[in-house]
């Protein structure tokens, strides 16, 4: 979870002409093939190529081009996404110390279909979020092989946080989520545990969508159960901004200062991770309500949002961006400049 001095941090990168958060699918390559995933949906890089048709990179030439990125955009924070990034973990063994030696903080998006290095386990400034999809009997049926007994055996030894999406089905039977969250919680690698819910695309239709009602029983039931399990981690201020979302991605701050980038590492994904044209007004990304969280948070020395300097200092820092010709300053980047 970001706190305050992340939002610092990130404050003064953005005035800096940066954006704070960088996200890079690593590779095209997964050995799931989950429904609904947005990764390789047919909107997920705004035009004709899917994700699986991109060029992307091996061995030394991915560590080497990956580290040039780092370097062109210097963000505080990183995430490594797919694919599946563990099909890339000889890679990522390089990686991560040079990233981690840099001061800056990386997160592992995984299925956790392989098993994860052990070494990874001391990175400090490193989460892995491993992603589970429901109960067992769900989770496995979709994301075989990525199956409950794999995950328990491949998680061992490390410190993950479980993040889970919640869909329209997990909500049809009484008792799903204290179910799911007592289960996790019982872990004992597991330190946290995040939720997100189903963002859908614009004129989607996908059974998986909650609807109102649902979407707001799902945030009443997620605060009362963080009382319940501490692993829970929900604050009340990200379930108020899950139920009152950005309405488009130019009111979104995590849509602002996060560059996605996909696996041939020079093209932009836009306007936020999901690509296409989400439906902001369903949104259920928890990174995005956690920003929200911080941006609604009032000042007390001005009396003023958060959001409302974060909004003022992204324009100050789009302008120093054109005039220091930093990559960001080209909005829907095709091709990255070289660093500067």
């Amino acid at each position: 979870m970001i706190n305050a001095a992340d939002v610092l941090r990130g404050w003064k990168a953005i005035l800096a002409g940066r954006t704070p958060f960088l996200s890079i699918e690593i590779t095209k390559e997964c050995p799931l093939t989950c429904p609904g995933c947005y990764a390789y949906g047919t909107d997920h890089l705004g035009g004709d190529t899917v994700l699986r048709q991109v060029s992307d990179f091996q061995g030394q030439e991915l560590v080497d081009r990956v580290i040039e990125l780092i370097d062109a955009y210097r963000p505080l924070h990183v995430s490594f996404v797919g694919g599946e990034p563990l099909v890339r973990f000889r890679e990522l063994e390089k990686i991560f110390p040079i990233v981690e030696a840099r001061g800056i903080h990386i997160q592992l998006v995984t299925s956790a279909v392989r098993p994860i290095p052990a070494g990874w386990s001391d990175i400090n400034r490193m989460t892995i979020a491993v992603s589970i999809d429901g109960l067992a009997p769900e989770h496995d049926a979709r994301r075989k092989p990525a199956t409950y007994e794999r995950i328990l055996k491949n998680i061992e030894g490390q410190r993950i946080t479980v993040h889970c999406t919640i869909t329209r089905q997990m909500t049809e039977r009484s008792g799903y989520l204290p179910e799911f969250i007592q289960f996790w919680s019982s872990v004992p690698n597991v330190e946290k545990i995040w939720m997100s819910l189903f963002t859908p695309q614009i004129g989607e239709n996908s059974y998986e969508i909650l609807p109102r009602d649902s979407r707001m029983q799902v945030i009443r039931e997620l605060l009362e159960l963080r009382d319940k399990f501490p692993k829970l981690a929900m604050p009340p201020g990200v379930l108020k901004a899950l139920a009152d979302p950005p309405s488009n991605p130019q009111n979104c701050i995590f849509a602002k200062t996060t560059t996605t980038v996909t696996a041939d590492l020079t093209s932009r994904i836009t306007p936020c991770q999901f690509g296409g044209t989400p439906d902001c007004t369903q949104c259920g990304c928890m990174a995005s309500a956690g920003l929200k969280a911080v941006g609604d948070v009032r000042l007390p020395l001005f009396g003023i949002k958060a959001g409302t300097i974060y909004n003022a200092s992204l324009q100050v820092g789009s302008v120093v961006a054109r005039m220091r010709k930093l990559p960001n300053a080209i909005p829907n980047v095709r091709g990255l400049p070289k660093a500067v």
